[in-house]
């Protein structure tokens, strides 16, 4: 009941770690500087694109080793999963925060890259290409501001899920949570014979 998955741990909790933490230093830092300092609009959104960018590799990696650490104890903890009372539940609710906040990271990504060639070619006096769509833009970058704040807000559930599942792993709460599931269909049956009649 009790095997150590250290590194299947490790992993899982620092890729959470960094894709919570760079994401919410991106909303708050990056974009709060340079929205702070006044500079003009076009540059403010090839200063913000180009960061975002440098980013996106780390940040897949990190997603990639929080993925691969999170398959790992998924695997380890099958068997608490299906035996312990409300741990199939709370790793639902993990799964499909995961699912959301990769969802909104990858959309997150594909209008950054949006406005990215918008704002590179926007200062180039030089420029053929066709007149981007200003309505388009402003709202591209309206919901990549929002998603920006929904990253790090999906992730940060996710690390208090986290904290649930540590809790959930302590020896009284595995022998509880098992327990309530074995006495289940017990307690239906009890439940169903002091039940009134008609």
């Amino acid at each position: 009941m009790s095997e150590r998955n250290t590194v299947l741990r490790s992993l899982h909790d620092l890729g959470l770690a960094a894709w919570f933490g760079g994401s919410l230093m991106g909303a708050v830092g990056l974009n709060g500087a340079v929205r702070e300092k006044g500079v003009p609009e076009v540059t403010r959104r090839q200063v913000e694109s180009t960061g975002w960018a440098k980013w996106t590799p780390v940040n897949a990696a990190a997603i990639g080793i929080h993925l691969v650490g999170g398959a790992g104890l998924l695997r380890a903890n099958a068997g608490r999963v299906v035996g312990q009372r409300g741990v199939g539940a709370s790793t639902l609710a993990k799964t499909v925060l995961t699912g959301a906040a990769l969802a909104a990271t990858a959309y997150s990504r594909v209008l950054g890259k949006k406005v990215e060639q918008v704002s590179s070619t926007a200062g180039d006096e030089n420029s053929t290409g066709p007149a981007a769509d200003l309505n388009e833009v402003q709202e591209s970058r309206r919901k990549l501001t929002l998603l920006q704040w929904a990253v790090p807000a999906l992730t940060g559930g996710l690390l208090v899920l986290n904290a649930l599942h540590g809790e959930q792993q302590r020896p009284g709460e595995q022998s509880r949570g098992m327990l309530q599931r074995a006495m289940g269909p017990l307690q239906h049956l009890v439940d169903k014979e002091h039940s009134p009649r008609c």
